[in-house]
């Protein structure tokens, strides 16, 4: 059977892409040999003729509505069409049912993002109409969404179509809508398209087969996203758009379904239902170099000018303030993620190993030993026991937070506060300061579930009022100098158990969180410096378990030489 006029273009770009004939970052490759092998899937059906429909809508009906091309018809890019092929053309075998439900497109500026997004929202919602089209463009500011709905709504205008559409563009909605009517005047179809600001607690009332979620870089947490993917259950050919640049939150959801993606184009996880286009640098630390910038832009020599994209680079190497810029929004890197020194993902795959319960932790034959970072009143102060069992070092941490500066550091530092003392990782004290009786109580309450803690340490800044309060609850502890010097082994043991994938910390996020903020270097006697990257991140949790590895390892010595005097 002749295949349609684009699905060559299609192809070959694939090809090339994976043969190295086109420049690409190896995100990209990994996508294209996806869609290669999936065309000798038995699993799945492919059906051109969806996606070349999608391709003449919007060659057909959408215009560029400024700049030097204004008036002129869009014309795709092949990794434009590719994508198109890919969301619309990949059926379940024998069904109706398209396969890909999901799908996560990382680009950086300038690459025609938004007004792609646009026209790709619009010929969805027609290709649906007979399905009574919903679609939701919806970003965390307005603004943002509002873009790509003017896109739309400037289109239909310039079609002369206006007459044919309920257009409500005020404060109180921003929406396009029509019903399509047979020759009898029967109602055949509709659509819906609305623009709104991003709103979890309003999503509830949302339904929609389309949702296109811009820059969601921007999202706190996975909640701000998932919410909208619970919109759409009603629909079974339904599709959830992220569409975002890299953000610098290295600790936002983003960022880890980011690196959740990269795993699922590199076979470590799998999901069948989630299409996936990413586009960055392989190599940011070469970002002079014009391959690297051909690399992370598909529209290299279209929207991005090589010259141009050049001579930013070189402004780039004598301002470390605008490299940190050209890297993120240029070369799509979060550049957080190069300052943090442990590997998120090494960190995670320790993690999950291992699965025990508190309950199950204290009744092993384990010694703990505790730490606390006792922070400013009014801030977030972190404790934590610290084991081994059987060569597995394990870390049970908790956070304390006064509930009012919980309030507002939520907001102003983007940490979620409340979603971690939901989980039950974090005690927001009822006060506009810490409470100590809360933290003492932590260890009092892990000591009558059945842990053996043998003594805690603890940062002697504002420590009086704890070791009183410890020393009247039974509680051993000793003061831990500070001194990076004095830290360092317990780093280095922390690290190289996660290198060995032998550290467990209860799958705990928000010491998930502090580690991935922790910047380090060393010493000329590779003596190990750390702190947290920026100022409004937190390394609370991951500070109260090196000082809690410390005790353990200094308790290993005293054990040793203890043995050997015997001896």
């Amino acid at each position: 059977m002749k295949q349609p006029k684009h699905y060559q273009i299609v192809l070959d770009y694939a090809k090339g892409i994976v043969n190295g004939t086109i420049v690409a970052n190896i995100d990209r490759v990994l996508a294209c040999q996806r869609f290669l092998d999936d065309l000798k899937d038995d699993r799945w059906e492919f059906r051109s003729e969806k996606a070349e429909s999608v391709i003449t809508i919007i060659e057909h009906t959408f215009v560029h509505i400024k700049g030097p091309a204004k008036g002129k018809p869009y014309l795709l890019e092949p990794w434009q069409m590719f994508i198109i092929y890919n969301i619309v053309g990949f059926y379940i075998v024998g069904t109706n049912e398209r396969r890909f439900k999901e799908a996560f497109i990382f680009l950086p500026r300038k690459n025609s993002k938004t007004f792609f997004a646009s026209a790709l929202g619009w010929a969805l919602s027609l290709l649906e109409r007979n399905y009574y089209s919903v679609l939701y463009i919806i970003a965390t500011k307005l603004d943002r969404a509002l873009e790509a709905f003017h896109n739309i709504r400037e289109n239909i205008e310039y079609m002369g179509e206006k007459s044919k559409f309920k257009i409500l563009n005020n404060n109180a909605e921003h929406s396009i809508s029509r019903s399509f009517l047979n020759e009898a005047g029967e109602k055949t179809g509709a659509i819906h398209i609305q623009a709104l600001a991003s709103d979890a607690e309003r999503a509830d009332g949302l339904n929609a087969n389309i949702i296109i979620l811009d820059e969601i870089h921007a999202y706190k947490n996975e909640n701000e996203y998932y919410v909208y993917k619970q919109a759409m259950k009603a629909y079974t050919n339904k599709l959830l758009i992220g569409i975002t640049t890299a953000g610098k939150n290295i600790n936002g959801f983003c960022y880890h379904q980011l690196q959740y993606c990269k795993e699922i184009l590199a076979g470590v996880k799998t999901n069948d239902e989630y299409f996936i286009f990413i586009c960055m640098a392989d190599n940011p630390d070469d970002y002079t170099n014009p391959i690297e910038h051909e690399k992370a832009n598909p529209n290299y020599r279209v929207t991005i000018r090589p010259k141009d994209i050049e001579n930013e680079a070189l402004q780039a190497q004598d301002n470390p303030i605008s490299r940190n810029e050209f890297l993120n929004k240029s070369l799509n890197i979060y550049t957080n993620a190069m300052d943090t020194y442990f590997n998120i993902f090494e960190v995670q795959e320790s993690d999950e190993q291992y699965d025990w319960t508190l309950e199950e932790l204290a009744k092993l034959p384990i010694d703990w030993y505790g730490g606390a970072d006792l922070s400013k009143l009014h801030d977030l102060t972190g404790v934590s026991l610290h084991g081994r069992y059987k060569g597995i070092d394990i870390a049970i941490t908790h956070a304390f937070m006064p509930v009012v500066a919980a309030q507002i550091k939520a907001q102003e530092d983007r940490i979620p506060f409340f979603e971690w003392k939901e989980k039950g990782w974090l005690t927001l004290c009822n006060d506009e300061v810490i409470n100590y009786d809360d933290v003492v109580k932590w260890f009092v309450n892990m000591k009558k579930l059945g842990f053996h803690i043998k003594w805690t340490g603890y940062d002697r800044r504002y420590s009086r009022e704890f070791i009183a309060k410890m020393k009247w609850a039974g509680l051993k502890t000793r003061d831990q100098a500070q001194r990076y010097v004095e830290k360092t082994e317990a780093f280095r043991e922390i690290e190289k158990q996660i290198k060995l994938k032998k550290f467990y910390y209860l799958h705990n996020k928000a010491y998930e969180y502090c580690i991935g903020n922790v910047k380090a270097v060393e010493d000329n006697d590779e003596f190990v410096k750390y702190q947290k990257i920026a100022e409004k991140q937190r390394i609370d949790l991951f500070d109260a378990d090196i000082i809690a590895c410390k005790q353990m390892l200094i308790a290993e010595e005293k054990s040793k030489n203890a043995k050997m005097w015997l001896e």
